[in-house]
């Protein structure tokens, strides 16, 4: 006991003496003298395992009058490099706490304030803690830090996007991640990084355990597959399947690009019809790869065709491969079957949409096979058709008309009266056209007649 009140006493003595030898550097302007001045009472306390007294010191000398920026920076980044050399997670808490408080509201350390703040929602995660962890993680804004690096950038709002969608927060989720522009992720990293000129900001080097670009885009997308599936928005879910494909390393490895080709296969079949899916759609049928599941490219190549499609022999060629697939590690699910048996009557309705101007719903619901038993649940068959019909005029994705007292449905577009009207104008034009072509021939047949029998009249002349 006695000892440790010795040791106690000769770390006091040797505070109070850098204490004096840091005063008379810090008023005197040596920035070098008290930045080692402060650093070797952190380091003394450290060395001695005063914890309580590091953290005292700390805020002690943070608050000295005038005291230099240099000093502070220093300080504070000294103090970090002990934070993971702490006995136990009470002192570690302790410690980071006083570090945030020191280095709160000062932009000098505002990147370590951010590195801090990270480490202690680490910390409040693995005490299932969630919620307090992205509040934490909220505070910082660090799209603003100029002197941060790029990826530690992305780095940490993918941090903030992850807390938010653990904590089923999607709203915030999604302001964050608008934060991050997409184009961020193609850029040349092979390019030599300019020098600084004089007066810029010194962009500092990212910690060795911040992921570099290409991975930072993977984790991006993945995250936005998390919130894009709780809104069940199938086509923004094969755009980030499709971006994660476009990554070299996912490119070169087989077992990686198959199932993520097989995905984006899925959603672009589940995704409503309209000009990016159908843009998609094209451009994936184009790709080499597919050749390697020769299922799905006739999957593709059938929603393309312009025939219908039969739900019921579809479903069963592929309903264990349906099954089967993985989004997140869990299945597709009941409502994606239903989205899909949707999309194949979409398209189906677009099919009859090319070949008829007219058709009755009964022949409609047929062509759909929207179910088995036709004479006893036709009235509901019709319905359903009905029912699907009025969604894609709703959607946009054709025009039509529904008499239903007559039970008919037309394809045509309504057309305007001043359109009639043009378009009996062009037809009476085509028509006079045509009676001016005819005269003019008839005309020059009888004229050629007439020239041939005054040559030879005894011969008669047989015109073609």
């Amino acid at each position: 006991m006695s000892k440790i009140m010795e040791n106690a006493g000769n770390l006091d003595a040797s505070i109070e003496q850098l204490l004096n030898a840091e005063k008379h550097a810090r008023l005197a302007g040596d920035v070098a003298a008290t930045r080692n001045a402060v650093t070797d009472i952190l380091r003394l306390c450290f060395e001695a395992r005063a914890w309580k007294t590091l953290n005292d010191q700390i805020v002690l000398l943070s608050k000295r009058r005038g005291q230099l920026k240099q000093a502070v920076t220093a300080m504070v980044q000294q103090a970090m490099q002990y934070i993971d050399e702490t006995p136990d997670l009470e002192t570690r808490i302790e410690l980071i706490k006083t570090l945030n408080s020191v280095s709160a509201g000062k932009i000098y350390v505002e990147i370590e304030r951010a590195r801090l703040i990270k480490k202690l929602a680490k910390i409040k995660e693995e005490q299932g803690l969630i919620a307090e962890a992205a509040d934490l993680m909220q505070e910082i804004a660090v799209e603003t830090f100029g002197a941060m690096a790029k990826t530690e950038k992305i780095a940490f709002i993918l941090e903030q996007v992850r807390l938010c969608l653990d904590r089923q927060d999607y709203v915030r989720a999604q302001i964050l991640s608008r934060k991050i522009s997409t184009r961020v992720f193609d850029a040349d990293v092979s390019k030599e990084k300019k020098k600084p000129k004089e007066g810029d900001n010194v962009v500092e080097e990212a910690p060795a355990d911040i992921p570099s670009l290409p991975e930072l885009k993977r984790i991006y997308y993945e995250l936005m597959i998390r919130y894009y599936s709780h809104k069940n928005d199938y086509l923004e879910i094969c755009r980030c399947y499709k971006a994660i494909y476009e990554i070299p390393s996912v490119k070169e490895n087989p077992a990686e690009w198959i199932p993520i080709l097989r995905k984006i296969c899925w959603y672009l079949v589940l995704s409503p019809h309209d000009p990016m899916q159908s843009s998609l759609l094209n451009s994936t049928l184009e790709d080499k790869n597919l050749s390697e599941i020769p299922n799905f490219k006739l999957l593709l190549k059938q929603l393309v065709t312009m025939e219908v499609i039969r739900w019921t022999t579809l479903w069963d060629a592929y309903k264990n491969e349906f099954e089967n697939e993985k989004n997140l590690g869990k299945s597709l699910g009941e409502k994606a079957a239903e989205d899909l048996r949707e999309r194949v009557i979409e398209h189906n309705i677009l099919v009859v949409s090319k070949y008829y101007a007219r058709i009755t719903l009964k022949r409609l619901a047929e062509l759909l096979c929207l179910s088995v038993q036709i004479l006893i649940i036709l009235l509901e068959k019709i319905q359903e058709a009905e029912k699907h019909l009025s969604d894609m005029v709703v959607s946009k994705a054709l025009v039509a008309k529904i008499d239903r007292p007559m039970g008919i449905v037309c394809f045509q577009m309504a057309k305007d009266s001043n359109d009639l009207l043009n378009s009996w104008s062009a037809n009476l034009e085509r028509l006079l056209d045509l009676v001016e072509k005819s005269c003019h021939q008839i005309h020059k047949e009888t004229m050629v007649h007439k020239a041939a029998l005054k040559v030879n009249p005894n011969i008669d002349v047989i015109l073609d």
